[in-house]
């Protein structure tokens, strides 16, 4: 039977580019770099919500921009329907390689997607219509990053170790669009995510860089080869007109 579902990559990139990724992080200028590393521990919360939680937040934001974050060429969409405590970063939908640049206001977590899946019920089914269950939306978007092969983060050229463990499943499903007006006509599309993500304390005050490649090597299915090969510069704190002293 063919399931009733929307499939969307997101957010991500190449492990095959570890090589370019290094090389891109190697040739920006030095930045000092922290002792202690600056991601949160997959238990941490901020604003009561943990990583699971900002994972989903992540998908209702990108998925309700005007322009996916992920398809963002150079960091023209950086601050697109920002707010609140955490900065949402944005991977592409493995089409394309990108180096952005973005001013972010100081005092900003940011939330990195390394490459991710997720799998949803589809708009305007009929409530007596047939959709994937949660289960079976959980499973889909498993399969991929069941299949990693490699995934490898730079912060200002220091090397985010055992990346690998920043594995996060969505709890469950969650609402889509939760924006979106009640209709009893119709099924509430819900979706489930599942990929690799960092959240990042707020960064000091200066120019600092995040590298990210990342690739699927799964045996088959949407996407299962995916790379995701990106690059922020991000000016924190760093607004028109201020001038280093």
């Amino acid at each position: 039977m063919k399931r009733n579902m929307r499939v969307v990559p997101m957010a991500l990139f190449l492990a095959t580019a570890t090589a370019s990724a290094v090389a891109v992080a190697v040739a920006a200028p030095p930045v000092e770099r922290p002792t202690v590393s600056p991601v949160l521990p997959l238990t941490a919360q901020v604003e009561g919500k943990g990583y699971a939680q900002w994972s989903a937040a992540w998908w209702q934001w990108a998925m309700s921009m005007p322009v996916e974050p992920y398809v963002d060429p150079d960091g023209r969409f950086c601050d697109l329907g920002q707010e609140g405590p955490v900065w949402f970063l944005a991977g592409t939908d493995g089409s394309f390689d990108a180096q952005r640049e973005c001013r972010i206001p100081l005092g900003k977590y940011l939330f990195l997607p390394i490459i991710n899946m997720i799998h949803q019920t589809p708009l305007g089914v009929k409530k007596e219509g047939k959709v994937a269950s949660c289960k079976e939306l959980q499973a889909s978007a498993a399969v991929n990053n069941d299949h990693l092969v490699s995934a490898v983060v730079l912060i200002d050229g220091a090397l985010v170790k055992n990346v690998v463990s920043y594995r996060v499943r969505s709890e469950g499903c969650f609402p889509m669009y939760p924006k979106l007006p009640e209709d009893d006509r119709y099924i509430t599309p819900v979706a489930a995510s599942d990929g690799y993500w960092l959240m990042i304390e707020p960064l000091p005050i200066g120019r600092h860089t995040i590298t990210v490649g990342a690739n699927y090597g799964a045996p088959g299915g949407g996407y299962h080869h995916m790379v995701q090969n990106f690059e922020y510069v991000l000016q924190v704190g760093m607004q028109d007109g201020f001038v280093m002293r």
